[in-house]
């Protein structure tokens, strides 16, 4: 039996962020009123429920049980954990039981539910990235391609799953797209008209379609090339054209079946949009019991 709900990879603020999507979540889903439960059940009654998975998959958002059932019957729970973030479950596995008031397990059921499958399902995703290049020395990272609300816990369930993150938001590094390229007039001007705008900590990014765009971002002073939707023939290539100049990163349309030949190529980094966007929610359940 393991009690405890410690974050693997954890975020500082995770929790805290974690309670405003509870509240917003919990918001949509009972507006005013619980018409089933509210007129059905007493506020009296108590009940236990178990948590278990439907399907083998990657445990990721233990922490979400508890925010949402204390934000709705705040020190009326009790919480018995039998699995730990990360952890591969098989199906029928128990992840959790709860007993408290049943208005609060009922009302807070598909909340914790929606949250505990979609970074479930995530964390199973990035683990079968991870253990697929886990030959090689190239990190697995993620995009913002995420669902709108929700990045925080999606992010954090790639690092749960083994695979690493790319930036957070906006404000958090430089990287130069094909349309920023198009509006400034080149590779080498958008390098050059940001360089000296920013601050020395801050690295360069930029995406490029070709080798002849590499050599361009390169000489202009990149610290990290994009290789956009490039063959893995040609990723092989650069990475050998590069010569450990800069940090390569390939990217565009990486899926499972494509990963292992683009980590073999000796490319440092690969992102992959699929590891959120296309991530299945994973099949688990609550259960009343007793």
């Amino acid at each position: 039996m393991n009690n405890s709900t410690g974050m693997k990879g954890e975020y500082p603020l995770i929790k805290l962020i974690l309670k405003d999507i509870v509240d917003q979540g919990l918001k949509e889903d009972l507006h005013y009123i619980d018409l089933t439960t509210d007129l059905l059940i007493s506020p009296e009654d108590v009940s236990k429920a178990r948590i278990a998975f439907k399907e083998d998959g990657v445990l990721c958002g233990t922490p979400v049980i508890e925010a949402v059932f204390e934000a709705l019957s705040p020190g009326q729970m009790r919480y018995t954990y039998y699995k730990s973030e990360g952890e591969m479950l098989s199906k029928g596995d128990s992840v959790a039981e709860i007993e408290g008031p049943t208005h609060a397990l009922l009302k807070g059921e598909r909340l914790c539910l929606n949250l505990l499958q979609r970074m479930s399902g995530i964390a199973t995703v990035s683990r079968q990235y991870a253990e697929t290049v886990q030959h090689t020395s190239v990190k697995v990272v993620d995009t913002r391609k995420t669902t709108p609300g929700l990045r925080a816990l999606e992010k954090y369930a790639v690092r749960c799953g083994g695979c690493f993150n790319h930036r957070f938001n906006l404000s958090e590094g430089v990287l130069i797209k094909d349309n920023h390229i198009q509006a400034c007039g080149g590779i080498r001007e958008a390098l050059e008209a940001i360089k000296g705008k920013v601050g020395h900590t801050v690295k360069l990014e930029i995406e490029v379609q070709d080798l002849k765009g590499m050599e361009v971002a390169i000489n202009a002073g990149a610290d990290i090339v994009m290789l956009d939707n490039m063959s893995v023939e040609q990723v092989r290539e650069a990475v050998v054209l590069n010569d450990h100049r800069v940090v390569l990163e390939a990217s565009g349309g990486v899926t499972l079946e494509t990963l292992k030949a683009l980590a073999e190529t000796g490319v440092d980094v690969i992102s992959s949009g699929a590891l959120t966007h296309s991530a299945r929610a994973l099949d688990i359940h609550m259960k009343f019991i007793g």
